[in-house]
């Protein structure tokens, strides 16, 4: 019973890969940015090259993963305690520095408590979240039509992305990449009022049959009319149209109107999710 921490995306992949896509649900985000990865490098995400390692269990089968892309928390996937712990003793021996951690709550709240014991690094909750699956799919009748994100589309989006990221005391970072990526795949689309863009939704590549929805974001003078839930249910369904069984997103459950309102275009609350902050 012992992780390996590695570098290596194909490695990481034919070890972790299968645990992983056997539970797309439960996996969402690491499975979207495992792909990521694979598609752009371990730089995909900024900051430093990507750190992935792998836990076996006494029977030899993988029974925990993470995926740190600095600067962001490090991604953690179901687990035992034990390899909690094994992984806050080993990342702490190798003297890596963690921004935070994201989980489920309770890997989420063992882990930190574990790197404090380890490190001494203290934490603090940046968010809650709730993961939410589409059920039965109930778009709003709301003016306007949904269409492909284009190339000339391309300066109000990074525009976009970081007024979103202002708005969620995040620094704005460097999105060229990242939209450039999402164009190239069809992964954006906008909801239009008699011509104009109104707001965006984007939608990572499928994995095992899953797609999540992210980022949803309307500017401030279009709000309240509806259009985020509209292009969200739009996205959605042109997901399940392009085969996708299972379509999810994350809410912030500080914000009770978005987690009502996806709740009335049909999707279901699944499970509950910490993002923690480490604090020296």
């Amino acid at each position: 019973m012992s992780w390996v921490i590695t570098d290596g995306i194909e490695e990481y992949d034919a070890a972790a890969g299968g645990f992983l896509r056997s539970r797309p649900l439960e996996n969402t985000v690491l499975v979207t940015v495992l792909e990521l990865l694979r598609a752009r490098g371990l730089t995909a995400y900024g900051d430093g090259p990507a750190v992935l390692g792998w836990w076996r269990a006494a029977a030899g089968c993988v029974a925990g993963a993470f995926v740190c892309t600095p600067p962001f928390p490090m991604l953690l996937s179901m687990m035992p305690g034990q390899a909690v712990g094994e992984l806050a003793k080993a990342l702490a021996a190798d003297g890596r520095r963690l921004p935070g951690v994201t989980a489920r709550r309770e890997i989420a709240e063992t882990f930190a408590m574990r790197w404090r014991a380890e490190t001494g690094a203290d934490f603090e909750i940046w968010e809650r979240r709730r993961l939410y699956r589409l059920g039965k799919h109930q778009p709003p009748a709301t003016a306007g039509r949904a269409r492909l994100a284009r190339p000339d589309d391309r300066h109000m989006l990074l525009a976009w992305y970081d007024a979103a990221e202002q708005e969620i005391r995040v620094r704005p970072g460097d999105h060229v990449a990242a939209v450039d990526d999402r164009l190239g795949y069809g992964g954006l689309t906008l909801w239009e009022v008699d011509g104009m863009p109104v707001s965006l939704a984007g939608q990572t590549r499928m994995v095992a049959g899953m797609v999540r929805i992210a980022p949803v974001y309307t500017p401030p003078e279009h709000r309240c009319h509806g259009y985020g839930a509209a292009v969200t249910a739009s996205v959605g369904q042109a997901a399940l149209d392009a085969g996708a069984e299972e379509v999810v997103l994350f809410t912030d459950l500080a914000n009770p109107i978005s987690n009502s309102i996806y709740q009335r275009i049909g999707y279901q609350p699944l499970d509950d999710y910490l993002v923690l902050s480490f604090t020296s």
